[in-house]
């Protein structure tokens, strides 16, 4: 866009918000340095959102679920400790010494160790537990990628609101002063009370436009805000995300590269991928249910009834040998339905990694017809322009009425609010195709 068009725009206040917002001047960020960057909007959201710090408490769930499977490989140490109270004491003498059979006040200590020493089984369940852990990992940060592309369309959404509420004001206050122009001509006997009538149905109009823009953004804000869990930060002065509005512009790339890249870097493929190989390892588990498990266990007594032996202490080691000959088909059944668990992990890969596809090429066709949507808009919104100008010349002159000159007007207002909701809307396509793309909403790849 030329400097003479963006100087002829800046003469009318309506047109001088949608060319600012072409230009992307950065005289607007530095203006609003103590508004709301989408930087900062994503980062509380990410911070204060119950949905982010859930996806942070499933993983913390999933780490203990690995440290529980873990410690199927451990020894457990059990110690026990009782004291009995008895109405009489029982003794016997053996030889020359006397024996308590029964004391009056009883103690007797156990201390047990039990491990495991071989179960085949456990392998498997360690394999899933680290697997799912993993698919945990991938879909919590999945969940918070998601919410921050969320927080960037609202946003965006918000932005355009609060510029078509600007558009809305100066069209109300051109419509003001049109109906004081038209009562003062039709005093002065130059134009019919047709033309003051018409100007206070346009004064009406933009009153009542104003009033529902209004609304509009007011539930822009309540959604932004409710995203972020914190509606005073929300409450901010918005500042135009101009990276996103320049990068969104730019051609794309080879798409058959950018599809494979996708697959590669896709978050929610990536869960579904552990899941799929955790599934595997646990359908092997049923089978090694077949070979022999072998335990240790040793145990360690006190009492200070020692009894005919004379010893208050005693211990012994052991050995355990379990094997399952027989369990009514129970294995060969779960066997059977892990199987096909696995299976069915396997084809939500292949769907999704085929729905990775599908995501990128509708994100890059609706970026491609949103850019031409906005060039036929910046093309409707300069025809509008020169209109009203042409218009409200001939009305000075008084060759034409008032009711051609706010019909001009108006279209000039609606040129305008098309071209601001189309440059927006470019944003977000460019949005959808970045999150399609696995990335963030600053063209990053996102942490886990």
């Amino acid at each position: 866009m030329s400097k003479d068009i963006l100087s002829r725009l800046s003469r009318r206040p309506a047109l001088a918000v949608v060319g600012a917002l072409l230009a992307m001047a950065p005289s607007i960020a530095r203006a609003e340095d103590a508004g709301l960057t989408l930087e900062t909007a994503v980062r509380l959201a990410l911070t204060r959102n119950e949905r982010a710090l859930a996806a942070d408490a499933e993983i913390r769930a999933a780490e203990a679920r690995v440290m529980k499977a873990r410690s199927y490989f451990m020894p457990t140490l059990t110690t026990t400790g009782t004291y009995t109270r008895r109405p009489y004491e029982v003794k016997r003498t053996v030889g020359d010494t006397d024996i308590i059979i029964q004391s009056y006040n009883a103690l007797a200590g156990v201390a047990q160790v039990n491990m495991t020493l071989f179960d085949a089984r456990s392998l498997p369940a360690l394999l899933q537990a680290n697997s799912e852990r993993n698919a945990q990992r991938f879909a919590s940060a999945e969940s918070r990628r998601q919410l921050s592309f969320e927080v960037g369309n609202a946003f965006l959404a918000t932005l355009g609101t609060d510029q078509v509420l600007e558009a809305s004001r100066n069209r109300f206050e051109y419509a003001r002063q049109s109906l004081e122009a038209a009562k003062a001509r039709y005093a002065a006997g130059l134009v019919s009370v047709n033309d003051v009538t018409r100007a206070e149905l346009e004064y009406a109009t933009a009153e009542m436009g104003v009033i529902q823009v209004k609304g509009q953004v007011e539930t822009t804000y309540l959604e932004l805000g409710f995203l972020l869990a914190d509606m005073e930060s929300a409450r901010k002065k918005l500042i135009i995300p101009e990276f996103l509005l320049r990068e969104a512009e730019e051609g794309p790339q080879d798409v058959e590269r950018m599809i494979v890249e996708a697959q590669d870097r896709r978050l929610d493929l990536g869960s579904l991928r552990f899941y799929a190989k955790g599934q595997r390892a646990l359908m092997i588990e049923p089978m090694l249910r077949w070979i022999p498990s072998l335990s240790f266990n040793g145990q360690y007594r006190y009492t200070n009834e020692s009894g005919l032996t004379g010893r208050p202490t005693n211990w012994n080691l052991g050995l355990t040998l379990t094997w399952a000959v027989f369990d009514g088909f129970s294995r060969n059944a779960d066997y059977k339905e892990r199987k096909a668990l696995a299976v069915l992990a396997d084809l939500d890969v292949k769907t999704t990694m085929r729905k990775v596809e599908l995501d990128v090429r509708d994100a890059l066709v609706s970026l491609e017809n949103q850019r031409a949507t906005l060039k036929q808009a910046e093309v409707a919104r300069e025809v509008a322009r020169k209109n009203a100008v042409e218009t409200a010349e001939l009305y000075r002159q008084g060759l034409i009425t008032a009711l051609e000159a706010a019909d001009a007007n108006v279209k000039l207002f609606e040129a305008e609010v098309e071209l601001v909701r189309e440059r927006y809307g470019v944003g977000i396509a460019f949005l959808n195709l970045e999150a399609a793309l696995g990335l963030d909403p600053f063209g990053k790849e996102p942490t886990l």
